[in-house]
């Protein structure tokens, strides 16, 4: 899928987005001065695998991520980071430019989803839409409704406890 179908299918699932143009951002670190003045929640983004286990962490950019122990969490052997040919086989992204938009090319569902607890306390979440030359701002009820909209559903976890948070919102 291209930007362009992205911000269509957002469009058609009724998700409004705004899109950021920017120079390339492969991490939370070089990306820290762009968005630094954008306000919402800037996200992180992890591919982790436990062999055919394989799973997407959607976190603010600041949370601490105990890979190590998130397999107790989705009941998988330990994950580690997925290898690049994996991450491209399963959501057609690069290293660098995965992030929850992603699952739009998850088309045997194969992908859980973790979704940061914390994201819900801003207006707005940024994730690159497809490409790491922009950020998109979406609002985080509609992170449930692309999540259900890709035929998942989300896991939603406070990573600080290592703990599922029920989710309340309808979306």
């Amino acid at each position: 899928m291209t930007r362009a179908r992205l911000l269509a299918f957002l469009a058609t699932t009724q998700i409004e987005a705004t899109t950021v143009e920017h120079p390339p951002i492969f991490t939370v670190a070089e990306g820290a001065a762009y968005k630094a003045q954008w306000p919402g929640g800037r996200t992180k983004n992890l591919f982790l695998a436990a062999g055919d286990a394989l799973v997407l962490v959607c976190a603010l950019g600041d949370s601490a991520i105990k890979v190590n122990a998130l397999h107790r969490l989705v009941g998988t052997k330990r994950l580690s980071f997925g290898a690049p040919d994996v991450l491209f086989d399963a959501l057609g992204a690069r290293p660098g430019s995965v992030s929850l938009f992603a699952l739009a090319n998850d088309r045997q569902n194969q992908v859980r989803v973790l979704l940061d607890h914390r994201l819900f306390a801003h207006q707005r979440v940024y994730f690159h839409p497809l490409e790491n030359t922009a950020s998109t701002a979406i609002a985080p009820v509609d992170m449930l409704r692309f999540v259900r909209a890709c035929g998942q559903d989300p896991l939603i976890v406070d990573f600080a406890r290592l703990e599922r948070i029920p989710i309340r919102s309808k979306a």
